[in-house]
């Protein structure tokens, strides 16, 4: 007989406040709708559908076809044996007693049950489930007290704290009210529109009424997703209207998103004059400190247009048009201006003015970071044959555009302009490149250097970081990373690995550390370091989709050159797509358990004389052969065709197990099937260990 379906209802909640933080209200949004999504779950309710509103002024959650009650629950818990339950005069042992009190009754009260292993004592009671009406308004409390807020604030004289000062509750069951006080304020049926269109509180008849209601009435998109498509479907058309495209940056839209609640695009223009400064200078300007989207034509070349989107709609958007372009006009005259002046001097002049800039009070100045930087550099391109003096030079200028007008003005552009005025300068395209690729990648899926000074700059730039950081003692703890030494780490593996150089991690770790040595005894922390940066490989290979126990295989064996590293990671990941895979690695498993077991050294050669079955002479064999076939391939690092050629053996490596007793009680048997499995096992950790394989 089937169960009786429970009554459903929507429920809605909206909390409204002053203008929330534009850069989080996503996250504010995605964890309060979580809370609240958590807590029904754990009370056993789950809604059919759940629909998130995000607006500059609100949170709001729409959970569709929510039961309004919880189930009746059957609770049962085992008590003691009713052998030591009761004393020998039949009366209730001290077990029983206890039992009993913890479940709130008297032992009479409790039922006993037949068990293969006897009887028992048990508690059985019928809880009757709770309206969901009653439940969530605590459940609203402890998602908003769990909201990721660094900060919070109080208002007028009250002693609630939340992001920002709250003005309104709504929380409703279908249509009716749920009564409760929440952040001070008591909860109702009436939210409210847009700040400037329309104020006043807007009666909502039924949960589900929410956001058409807010759009028709209210002019408040309150979907963050629908409101950010508004945006950057306005600001495209737009630029479109204009004769060029929208540049929309995923950060900036989100932010713009976030500063709205009515979105109305208006383009605007400036002077034509001011595309004689680095387009990247107007760029920042227009998006960092104004919120505007540049318009660039089909070459992504700037034009002397912009789009704003504005919160209302005016009824004379000339107005607005002019407004926002009166403001663009002095911080581009600006920029012209600090242009200008640094033109005047040569990058190579403001080498000086780094030795007053610290670096970190221990390691020093960004002067003298970028001569130990210099060192580095020249030593990672002569191990790589490239062009010493143009990676010494690069790392010499690398640090001076920190000190120009521009990059103070507008920090975001260093490197940027690091480029123009090395190429000003008459410096080489390499270097010039080179002073904007020290920072790449700078963020997860940020391109890597294209020059090869580039790369050989952001890496000795990066490892000179990460070694004096671990040095004295400063290293990443939970979330606090305040030199971005997660990020160095990887950028350095992404380095090696996709710009395919074949160097030495630790190496260069030790020649970064030896070149601390007047400021701080870095040598110790070699290791530290590079365990802290291979560890990142994890991350690395996950996001790629390969196994972490693929990554275990070859960290095992601790390869000290990423770029090798990542050769072995992809050739095992081959390896494990053949028929093969799964024999050979449970093999290698048996073999090292059976070797680990060994007290003492193994012989490293194999005394044919001593081979009796066929099968382990053809193991022999087949080892022998393999040895000489893959040693060229190792030398070469072709390790998947190693790999492939192992692979090979399984059917000798399994009839080897079907056919041979190792554990022999002939001690020279025993010690030569030993020594087969033993350089058998050291063809395979050639490239990894594939016992460490699942």
């Amino acid at each position: 007989m089937s169960a009786t379906p429970r009554e459903t209802k929507d429920l809605f909640i909206e909390i409204g406040t002053e203008e929330l933080p534009p850069k989080a209200l996503r996250s504010l949004s995605e964890a309060f709708s979580n809370g609240i999504v958590t807590g029904l779950k754990d009370a056993s309710l789950q809604a059919a559908e759940v629909i998130s509103y995000a607006a500059p002024r609100r949170l709001a959650i729409l959970l569709k076809s929510v039961p309004t009650r919880q189930e009746d629950q059957s609770i049962e818990r085992k008590g003691p044996a009713k052998k030591v339950a009761f004393d020998a005069d039949g009366n209730p042992s001290k077990a029983l007693q206890g039992f009993a009190r913890s479940c709130g009754v008297s032992p009479e009260e409790l039922d006993e049950i037949e068990t293969p292993k006897g009887v028992w004592l048990v508690f059985r009671q019928n809880v009757a489930g709770r309206e969901t009406a009653e439940l969530l308004p605590e459940i609203v409390r402890q998602s908003l007290a769990k909201l990721p807020i660094p900060k919070r604030m109080r208002w007028a004289d009250s002693d609630v704290e939340f992001v920002r000062p709250v003005h309104w509750v709504v929380m409703m069951q279908d249509s009716d009210v749920i009564e409760a006080e929440i952040l001070g304020l008591t909860s109702g049926k009436q939210s409210h529109g847009h700040r400037f269109h329309h104020p006043q509180a807007i009666p909502l008849g039924a949960a589900s009424d929410y956001a058409q209601k807010l759009r028709d009435q209210g002019k408040v998109i309150a979907s963050f997703a629908e409101r950010r498509d508004a945006v950057k479907a306005q600001a495209e058309a737009a630029a479109k209207e204009l004769g060029g495209r929208a540049h929309i940056e995923e950060a900036l839209l989100d932010e713009v998103t976030a500063l709205i609640e009515w979105p109305v695009a208006i383009s605007g223009s400036f002077d034509p004059d001011f595309l004689s400064i680095p387009q990247e200078c107007l760029i920042s300007s227009m998006q960092d400190h104004q919120k505007y989207f540049p318009v660039v034509d089909a070459d992504g070349k700037l034009m002397p247009h912009f789009i704003t989107i504005s919160n209302i709609e005016s009824s004379n958007p000339d107005s607005v048009r002019q407004g926002n372009e009166r403001v663009i006009r002095p911080r581009f005259a600006d920029a012209k201006f600090f242009w200008e002046q640094d033109r005047k001097l040569k990058l190579e002049s403001r080498r000086d003015a780094t030795k007053k800039i610290v670096f970190q009070q221990k390691l020093g100045t960004l002067y003298e970071k970028t001569e130990r930087v210099a060192d580095l550099a020249a030593f990672i391109a002569d191990k790589l044959g490239a062009d010493k003096q143009q990676a010494r030079r690069a790392a010499m200028l690398s640090k001076c555009d920190l000190v120009s007008e521009m990059v103070n003005e507008f920090a975001e552009l260093q490197g940027i302009m690091g480029r123009y005025y090395a190429r000003l300068d008459g410096e080489s395209e390499d270097v010039a490149a080179a002073m904007q690729e020290q920072y790449q990648p700078g963020f997860a899926g940020d391109v890597i250097p294209v020059t090869d000074t580039g790369k050989i700059l952001s890496l000795a730039d990066k490892i000179d970081t990460l070694m004096g950081i671990f040095a004295i003692g400063m290293k990443p703890t939970g979330s606090k990373d305040p030199f971005s030494l997660r990020r160095a780490a990887l950028g350095v593996l992404r380095i090696m690995i996709e710009g395919k150089l074949n160097l030495d991690l630790k190496e260069l770790l030790q020649q970064a550390a030896s070149a601390l040595a007047d400021k701080v005894d870095a040598s110790k922390a070699v290791d530290e370091t590079f365990a802290y940066v291979m560890e990142r490989l994890r991350a690395y290979y996950q996001d790629q989709g390969i196994k972490p126990d693929t990554v275990a295989a070859v960290a095992s064996l601790k390869p000290a050159c990423p770029l090798d590293f990542d050769q072995r990671v992809k050739a095992v990941a081959d390896f494990r797509t053949l028929p093969q895979a799964a024999s050979l690695a449970a093999a290698n498993k048996r073999i090292s358990n059976i070797l680990k077991k060994i007290k003492g050294e193994i012989s490293p050669r194999v005394d044919e004389s001593l081979l009796q079955e066929s099968a382990e002479k053809q193991l022999h064999q087949a080892v022998q052969a393999q040895q000489q076939k893959l040693q060229p391939l190792f030398e070469k690092g072709d390790y998947s065709s190693a790999l492939s050629s192992l692979a090979n053996l399984r059917d000798d490596v399994d009839s080897f197990f079907d056919h041979v007793m190792v554990m022999t009680d002939d001690e020279k048997l025993k010690n030569n099937r030993l020594a087969l499995l033993s350089r058998l096992r050291k063809l395979f950790l050639n490239i990894a260990d594939l016992s460490q394989l699942q």
